[in-house]
């Protein structure tokens, strides 16, 4: 079968590799996976009993463990998740026993802008329409689950304002006393809906709801999808559900999904989202998962359950970090690693010369728009401007005591005085740096690729976290500010200031990790500001609290929980090939 990515479509070179496709049931039993910790889900997918593979297998060795982060990207996206699946096929040329664990694309960007989160050219997951549409309902799931809660909340509210204490108690509820300007949950939805941002809900009568303002975030950015990231098991998946603050009453108590009654429910909705699901790549190598994206305004990691299945199943295993190093990784460093007591053997870092030449000056990247030919012509000068973006992230990685490995993904407008120039960057700077074109030639692309990292993996590591928890959450926010995206400080709002008085007084919140929101086009809080900035100031205009993810959330700049749709996205492109039944059309 020859697939030849210059000449065909991501969505065609999917369709013509499912032909060839390993049956679900041989590609888990490859890894030594039984049949009876198989969850069939139709005939292309399934999930993994990982409870019954971990009894099993839990003493086993852990695999060598590596993280794919990025450099600060144009908006057109830098080829992480293609590089993932290339690093994976890549070792597997090299007779390594591999595994890799991916974040499941959101209807967000698969309708959008960037596309499905599955790859691209000959390293990518299939089957590429399932994957990236529906799946195995996890995000649904959430969806349900979190909007469940909200109906919860706002049917307690239009009904403690209806009844009098005594009416309420005689059915045997007690009054939460709800502050409607405390509400601190929205709904979901997983799509890019601006409208839906800020709305009004409960217009009409007494009987169509309490009246107030509201809105909707993208179902990713749910706390749901943040303690699906973290849980442990499916014990702990419900006392993380049980602690989720929905608003507070107007005597300033936190009110949780328990004080509503809801969290058992919720958990129904959840209790199957915990067993990861399974793909493979174009080569035939397995691919965990689980959890979701949008490492700017969630954490953007796969799970820690799929990790810890996957390197007791493995030599190598490769994760996904959401943007850059300064969001993603930073996320998976200071709080994944530190919930999940795994630590990276290697991180990549990737890097193009399109970004690299932005970052030095070039023109503006728009999405749908044809490049400059500045990003199409040798430019050195370009390319060592914008490399301060490199080093910074370099940076970052090293404070976490692992040594990175710079991956130029290559594009066909590459030159050699180009690639060499960034591999003595990032060399100079303490790096490893290797050159590849998976994207091109798959796992045979990712060839050198594939051998910095198990250079990388085998070398000695002092890994140790940015802050410790014991710190005040003040300290927490500025080591990440100064330290991470190279601030000169930070700034508190108003509302930020007497908010984090609040949070340092609880007691509940001493041990929780900062789970930044902010824009992954910068190191900064502005998406104008690109390369290295410095002399800035950070702006937090407000926190979150996430007391079931165990994280709190500083919102930083303008940044929103519930991106856009821009004016031509892809959903223009998708259709149904109605003789088949076959999606066409995704990227």
């Amino acid at each position: 079968m020859k697939l030849d990515p210059t000449k065909m479509k991501d969505w065609q070179i999917a369709e013509a590799a499912e032909e060839f496709m390993k049956p679900v049931e041989k590609l888990a039993g490859e890894l030594g996976i039984l049949p009876d910790e198989i969850i069939l889900m139709g005939r292309q997918l399934a999930k993994i009993d990982y409870n019954k593979v971990l009894q099993r297998v839990g003493n086993r060795p852990s695999a060598k463990y590596i993280d794919v982060t990025a450099i600060t990207p144009t908006p057109l996206g830098e080829g992480k998740s293609t590089t993932s699946v290339g690093l994976i096929d890549g070792l597997a040329k090299l007779g390594k026993k591999v595994t890799g664990a991916l974040r499941q694309p959101s209807g967000g960007p698969t309708f959008n802008i960037k596309g499905s989160a599955a790859g691209g050219g000959l390293a990518q997951c299939i089957p590429l329409a399932p994957f990236s549409i529906r799946f195995t309902g996890d995000i649904d799931s959430i969806a349900n689950a979190h909007n469940l809660c909200m109906v919860a909340l706002t049917a307690r509210m239009q009904h403690e304002n209806n009844y009098d204490d005594e009416r309420l108690a005689k059915i045997g509820i007690k009054r939460l006393d709800i502050d409607p300007d405390k509400v601190h949950m929205k709904w979901v939805i997983d799509f890019c809906a601006q409208s839906l941002r800020n709305i009004t809900i409960g217009k009409g009568g007494k009987m169509d709801g309490f009246e107030m303002e509201s809105g909707f975030a993208i179902t990713v950015s749910s706390e749901l999808m943040a303690i699906l990231a973290v849980a442990k098991d499916l014990v702990d998946l419900r006392q993380r559900i049980s602690r989720i603050v929905v608003a507070q009453s107007r005597s300033g108590k936190d009110i949780t999904t328990a004080d509503l009654g809801v969290d058992g429910a919720m958990t129904a909705w959840m209790v199957d989202t915990i067993n990861p699901s399974i793909v493979q790549t174009i080569e035939g190598n397995p691919v965990f998962i689980h959890a979701g994206p949008f490492a700017n305004i969630a954490t953007g990691q796969s799970s820690i359950i799929a990790d810890r299945l996957a390197s007791k199943l493995s030599e190598y295993h490769v994760t996904e970090s959401g943007f850059a190093a300064d969001m993603g990784f930073e996320k998976f460093w200071n709080l994944k690693c530190r919930m999940s007591g795994l630590k990276p053997d290697a991180v990549v870092i990737v890097a193009t010369v399109r970004a690299l030449k932005m970052h030095g000056g070039g023109p503006t990247v728009k999405p749908g728009k044809p490049l400059d030919e500045a990003y199409t012509k040798e430019n050195l000068k370009l390319v060592e401007d914008g490399c301060q973006n490199l080093i910074a992230h370099i940076e970052t990685v090293k404070k976490s005591g692992v040594r990175p490995v710079v991956c130029l993904n290559g594009f066909s407008t590459d030159t050699k005085a180009e690639i060499e120039l960034i591999k003595k960057i990032a060399e100079e700077n303490g790096a490893l740096a290797a050159y590849s074109q998976h994207w091109l030639k798959g796992g045979e692309g990712a060839i050198e690729l594939a051998k910095a990292v198990i250079k990388a993996c085998d070398e000695p590591k002092n890994f140790k976290f940015l802050y410790e928890t014991k710190e005040s959450l003040k300290a927490k926010v500025e080591r990440i500010a100064t330290e991470v995206y190279g601030a000169s400080g930070v700034d508190y709002s108003e509302q930020a200031q007497k908010r984090m008085a609040e949070l340092e007084k609880d007691k509940d919140l001493k041990d929780f990790g900062v789970c930044m929101v902010k824009t992954h086009l910068s190191l900064s809080h502005d998406p104008d500001m690109k390369n290295r900035p410095r002399n800035f100031r950070l702006p937090i205009r407000d926190f979150l609290v996430y007391k079931g993810a165990g994280f709190v959330v500083p919102l930083a700049g303008e940044i929103k929980l519930m991106p856009g749709t821009a004016s031509k996205p892809a959903f223009m492109n998708i259709d149904v090939d109605v003789k088949t039944g076959k999606v066409t059309g995704l990227f």
